[in-house]
């Protein structure tokens, strides 16, 4: 009930915000549109990650020698999860626009008790193209193995912007840079997988997903940018593009598994600035997971013996959970697919090996 109203309230306080824009009708219609799906989804969200918080716990084994490989893992979710495979002692690989911040993260990791793995941090901008193509070559080299990739780097709302490349920056960001850095890394991953232990791809999505569509017409949302729609459609894409490479590495043998991940509703700076937080920023710090909390479901994506061989699916407080339908549909897994490799100029997915791109 205190959940109820407290949305409830929000939602209100948001369509006058809206409202009070003086945007025209159809924009005004479209926000408030998006604004009650959130409040939906999201507080379903909310009462799942309450209901199975004591599902949410994953193992922390001891996998000395594995590599893993994260975007974004200099703060909130992302430094937690660094934390969590160093105690796993593995070589975690963190991918980050301000180096000085990735390597804090060791740093406090040793001051918090942790003493086993280690970290190297390289600069990497995720949602420009070129910075993408130069982190993906100098991983490479130096390690001809990645056992784990997580990509996790993202941005959540916000005004119009667009990357570098010509992208609108959730696009970009969330999906777009990701596609590449996969692209780039797949023959490593392969190299270090085997048939009876996989190597894993996790995309970290969002339950954002469930209410978002793919505009190919127009996928830098210039028509009419609502930012929420932006966001979701670059979550849906991220499940799509999971659930589309887990289908080609199981047609082409690959030793490699993918999972899409929702972290779950996490007090993290991503909320900074929205309206949520504005009108009601009580309201995280009460009812939201930490970060901590949010961590545990990547990770158990990544190292869950129980997973092994189960790619393909959608994690959620560390269960296997549904995705919308727009996600099954396999014709749009491939269009989507098909359509991003155009955009990024790949012929041959995930033969970085052979060609520049």
């Amino acid at each position: 009930m205190f959940l109820l109203i407290g949305c409830g309230i929000i939602i209100i306080v948001t369509i006058v915000a809206i409202w009070r824009s003086k945007k025209p009708l159809k924009t005004i219609l479209a926000e408030a549109k998006y604004e009650l799906l959130y409040n939906a989804v999201g507080s379903r969200a909310i009462i799942e990650d309450v209901f199975m918080r004591s599902r949410n716990k994953t193992d922390l084994p001891i996998l000395s020698g594995k590599v893993a490989v994260i975007t974004g893992g200099a703060r909130g979710i992302g430094a937690e999860v660094v934390k969590m495979l160093l105690q796993c002692d593995i070589h975690v690989i963190i991918g980050c626009r301000n180096t000085q911040a990735g390597e804090q993260v060791l740093q406090k990791c040793r001051d918090s008790g942790v003493t086993t793995g280690n970290i190297t941090v390289y600069k990497l901008d995720i949602s420009v193209l070129d910075s993408v193509k130069s982190f993906a070559k100098v991983v490479a080299e130096k390690h001809p193995k990645i056992n784990y990739l997580i990509n996790n780097a993202g941005i959540m709302f916000g005004p119009y912007i667009e990357s570098r490349d010509g992208y609108e920056s959730q696009f970009s960001t969330n999906y777009l840079g990701h596609f590449l850095l996969t692209h780039l890394l797949l023959p490593q991953l392969c190299a270090a997988g085997t048939e009876t232990l996989k190597s894993r791809i996790v995309n970290v999505s969002s339950c954002a997903h469930l209410v978002g569509e793919i505009k190919f017409e127009d996928i830098n949302n210039r028509h009419q940018y609502i930012s929420a729609e932006a966001y979701a459609q670059s979550k849906l894409a991220q499940v799509l593009f999971t659930n589309y490479l887990e289908s080609i590495c199981k047609k082409e043998n690959m030793p490699v598994q993918l999972h899409s991940v929702h972290p779950g509703i996490v007090n993290t700076e991503l909320f900074d600035g929205t309206h949520l937080k504005n009108l009601a920023p009580w309201i995280p710090s009460l009812m939201f997971k930490t970060p901590e909390q949010g961590a545990i479901p990547i990770v158990h994506a990544c190292l869950s013996p129980h997973l092994e061989g189960k790619g393909g699916t959608y994690i959620h407080n560390c269960r296997i959970f549904s995705t919308s339908e727009n996600a099954k549909s396999e014709d749009l897994q491939e269009k989507l697919f098909n359509f991003t490799k155009d955009l990024l100029k790949i012929e041959d997915f995930g033969q970085a090996h052979n060609n520049n791109n």
